[in-house]
């Protein structure tokens, strides 16, 4: 007899159906194959099921059984399909009428008593049924309570075979499952406030909220360059439907634990100098996304920057401009969201102690040289803001509470709006800082005052063209902090003292 139901594996951030076809007939060597090109997590999923059956008290007498993943051109990968081919095998032995399959869909992880395990990618499964029009998934009960934020297929959750079986029976049907809540969220008790001094480096840290730009602080150990970056999240306006819909896709499927529900803040992460570059980037024999992936519409801070290795940092060249990362295979080409805010944090020498008034420099000008060299110019010329961060004073220290993170997050906020208006909902990124030449000679207008500024400071800093857009792109995010219509040299100017590094380089 042949049965035929709906399954699904991971593709990227999204889920590609599978459908799983079970032919059952006599043969004189009994046996099980599995055909369909997949991998050997699902190879196993043999041994698996039959013991779940059988545990969940079905007998399946010995016959020539033959299990197709469709289409047969997919690479079929991990857990998700042994609750499909364990309800086909039921229906192909007789055991369930086949009408219990159709309209759909079936993922989960088998035990060998018959308990139904988590799988990753919830949400994109429940995106899937969405989109194929099935009348409910039913999920393992941890991973349906991240399917059900999606609101738009029931979603059924399952510890068992035996609570599968019955729901589809209709001897024991289950209620669909409520969204869960995220487990990993931080509260938002991080405040601006808490930053003594710094006034220049909290203005930058503003100004990159506002139009979405990169920032690079330079300056001694215990500086607050940490402090600040950790800040940036909670300035940042909430993330909207669609956005936090995607943030909880990406951590479904590439994170170490499922977020158990929609994700509502913006990401933070921050991954360790020693990170490799499909660890950062993404990509592995099994591609997964990487930390700029599941930094999408938050925070990536990269620590200690000249520490990554020379590879790992050229490779954000194509994130950091395109807003994706491109992962190419013998069989697929993948592609990860990784639309972030950028911060990145050094010290101005090797021992960290340039300009510091108290901690004399004994660096000699070559290893300095060195020092700053591993950061490349074409990746400098991707990130907006150079901002130094000097030692914080006693009397700095002393004083009392500063700008709280409310107050910056509601001016934030309304710069947000002026660039949404600007530029339209239907833009693929909303912000300052996803303007391209097109872009800004369309929306960025500057005074003469400004112009002859812009001029000078191209000439005397010797800015690549690409620098000089995103002195442009900053000013305009000043002059909408200021709610100007037109970029004056006050706005330029201020741009412009965010370029340390390009004034640094000059003699």
């Amino acid at each position: 007899m042949l049965a035929r139901t709906l399954s699904a594996t991971p593709w990227g951030i999204d889920a590609q159906t599978v459908t799983v076809e079970v032919d059952v007939h006599w043969g004189q060597l009994p046996s099980v194959q599995i055909v369909g090109l997949a991998d050997a997590a699902v190879k196993e999923s043999r041994e698996r099921v039959r013991r779940a059956i059988r545990n969940a008290g079905f007998d399946l007498p010995a016959r020539v059984v033959v299990v197709n993943l469709a289409p047969a051109d997919l690479r079929k990968e991990g857990n998700h399909l042994d609750l499909a081919i364990a309800l086909g095998l039921l229906v192909a032995y007789g055991h369930l009428p086949p009408e219990v399959l159709e309209g759909r869909l079936f993922c989960g992880e088998l035990g060998l008593d018959g308990t139904v395990r988590s799988v990753r990618g919830g949400l994109a499964l429940a995106d899937l049924a969405a989109r194929l029009g099935v009348r409910e998934i039913l999920l393992p009960t941890e991973t349906a309570a991240e399917a059900a934020a999606l609101g738009l297929v029931p979603v059924i959750g399952v510890d068992t075979l035996a609570e599968a079986i019955g729901h589809v029976l209709g001897s024991h049907p289950r209620e669909p499952s409520a969204p869960g809540q995220p487990r990993d969220e931080e509260p938002g008790s991080l405040d601006l406030a808490d930053v003594k001094g710094q006034e220049v480096a909290k203005r930058a840290l503003e100004v990159a909220a506002a139009g979405g730009h990169n920032v690079l602080f330079v300056g001694p150990p215990g500086s607050g360059k940490t402090l600040l970056a950790r800040r940036l999240p909670g300035i940042l306006p909430p993330l909207g439907r669609s956005e936090a819909i995607a943030v909880t896709k990406i951590h479904s499927l590439g994170a170490e634990r499922g977020p158990g529900g929609l994700i509502h803040r913006r990401p933070f992460r921050c991954p360790h100098a020693s990170v490799s570059t499909a660890a950062l980037i993404g990509g592995g024999s099994v591609p997964r996304p990487g930390e700029v992936s599941l930094a999408h519409h938050g925070v990536l801070f990269l620590d200690e920057l000249p520490e990554f290795r020379r590879d790992t940092l050229e490779a954000l060249r194509q994130p950091l401009e395109d807003g994706e990362v491109t992962v190419v295979r013998t069989r697929a080409r993948l592609r990860f969201p990784s639309r972030f805010t950028l911060v990145a944090a050094m010290n101005p020498c090797p021992c960290g102690h340039l300009g510091d008034a108290r901690h004399p420099c004994r660096c000699p000008p070559n290893l300095i040289e060195r020092y700053r060299s591993r950061i490349s110019g074409p990746l400098l010329d991707r990130i907006d803001l150079h901002v130094e961060v000097p030692a914080v004073g006693l009397a700095e220290l002393r004083q009392g509470t500063g700008v709280t993170t409310a107050l910056v997050a509601a001016r934030v906020a309304r710069a947000r709006e002026l660039q949404l208006q600007r530029y339209g909902p239907e833009a693929p990124t909303p912000t300052n800082a996803g303007l391209d030449s097109a872009g800004l000679r369309r929306h960025v207008t500057v005074d003469t005052a400004a112009q002859a500024l812009l001029d000078r400071a191209y000439e005397r800093l010797g800015l690549s063209l690409r620098a000089l857009d995103r002195v442009l792109k900053v000013a305009r995010t000043l002059a909408d902090l200021a709610e100007a219509p037109v970029v004056t040299a006050t706005h330029l100017a201020e741009a412009i003292q965010y370029r340390s590094l390009d004034r640094r380089s000059q003699p």
